[in-house]
């Protein structure tokens, strides 16, 4: 046997050692209620993860972090969109904020900080042009066409199961994919146990249920569908609180940045517990959750601490989410999603090959893709991808919103 081989044999060896003993160490210091790697399940046997030496929910994350859609994130709207201001969040640093607060909880309680990262690293990549009033806008257009409501949870698993490498899909983990489903962030939950016993046709079932049941712009502690979809593990439960910390106090400190609001505007029994600045909400609500899930086989807030967290959650609904001086171009960018839907539709139907959604979405993509989706699917799939950026560059800049300098 030659010298080079022999050594390459060696090393294979020494890696696949080294990934048995990272599997047997997760079994002596993770929390009995965590998820092993080694239960990650997927649809097929991946051949490429027989000689990997990384852990599933490992190769998850990388998958996730390297695909398309992932580069996208730099520029998506998280709340604040068409104006000019560099400290303003973006979606990519709100996807960064929760991974690093799911994985300090997980790191904690000892749970599986792979999956916390791959689950929170997917969770918003579905989210529309224009945040959640472009998810709106996308779900009245979808459901007008007969294809059920958008969330953008759902197109994540979309993206990531469906449209990712050239439309075959990344082949994720069912435990990776349920968490980014069952995100739900904006649901308020004191206390969330996980549902174990999911498997990919009991997922997919719930998701046709949400899509056809309920439409993406009403509140989400109203829908009864929202409340059905509850993880699969505790580190799912972990992300979806963690999103909510990620987010409530960052877009307060947005919103007071532009103006909309003043520090002194918080509701006072909410800072009392939870305290003024972001840095503080988020310390607070990380402990309180650490404190009250130790050794628990739940996720959970302490009572107080949720009825602050649910105190600011409502204030910032009324006072920014829905807030005119937020919303300037609204109405704009509403007209603009309807006018490039129906272009984009009829493109397809006419099989105009120019088009950009030949020539920039469906060029490479497989065949089984193609032939799995309606017209109207296709171009919410192309819709939803863009960037803010992308999607303005689709109209001449007369008919573009000018963004606020602020």
């Amino acid at each position: 046997m030659k010298k080079g081989k022999y050594k390459r044999m060696e090393t294979v060896a020494t890696l696949k050692t080294l990934k048995d003993e990272l599997s047997q160490r997760e079994k002596t210091m993770f929390s009995p209620f965590a998820t092993l790697s080694e239960s990650g399940a997927r649809r097929k046997k991946d051949a490429r993860e027989q000689t990997d030496y990384r852990l599933a929910f490992s190769i998850d994350a990388d998958r996730i972090l390297h695909s398309l859609a992932y580069t996208r994130y730099i520029d998506k709207t998280q709340v604040f969109y068409l104006i000019k201001n560099d400290h303003i969040t973006h979606r990519v640093l709100h996807v960064q904020l929760v991974s690093k607060i799911a994985r300090t909880i997980g790191r904690f309680l000892r749970l599986n900080e792979d999956l916390l990262e791959a689950i929170a690293l997917g969770h918003d990549i579905g989210h529309p042009p224009f945040g959640h009033d472009g998810e709106s806008f996308l779900s009245e257009l979808c459901q007008e066409n007969g294809i059920g409501a958008f969330h953008h949870n759902l197109q994540s698993f979309q993206f990531l199961d469906r449209l990712e490498n050239k439309g075959k899909g990344w082949s994720l983990c069912l435990q990776t994919l349920d968490g980014i489903v069952c995100h739900d962030g904006e649901t308020h939950n004191r206390r969330l146990a996980p549902e174990t016993d999911k498997t990919f046709q009991r997922l997919e079932a719930d998701m046709r249920l949400k899509k056809n049941a309920k439409s993406a712009s009403e509140p989400a502690d109203k829908s009864p569908v929202k409340a059905l979809l509850t993880p699969m593990t505790m580190e799912g439960c972990v992300v979806r609180m963690a999103d909510t910390i990620g987010y409530v106090g960052r877009d307060m400190e947005d919103a007071i940045r532009l103006k909309i609001i003043k520090r002194s505007d918080l509701p006072a029994q909410a800072v009392d517990i939870l305290g003024e600045t972001n840095g503080s909400i988020v310390f607070n609500l990380v402990t309180d959750i650490i404190k009250t899930s130790y050794e628990k086989d739940y996720i959970a807030f302490g009572p107080e601490y949720s009825a602050a967290l649910k105190l600011l959650k409502d204030f910032s609904l009324e006072r920014i989410y829905f807030n005119k001086e937020a919303k300037k171009h609204y109405a704009a960018i509403k007209a603009l999603y309807r006018s490039l839907f129906e272009r984009l539709l009829g493109d397809i139907e006419k099989n105009n090959h120019s088009s950009p959604i030949y020539t920039e979405f469906l060029d490479g993509l497989s065949p089984e893709y193609i032939d799995s989706h309606a017209n109207a699917e296709i171009t919410r799939d192309f819709i939803a991808g863009m960037t803010d950026q992308y999607f303005l560059r689709q109209f001449p800049e007369h008919m573009r919103p000018k963004p606020i300098v602020k």
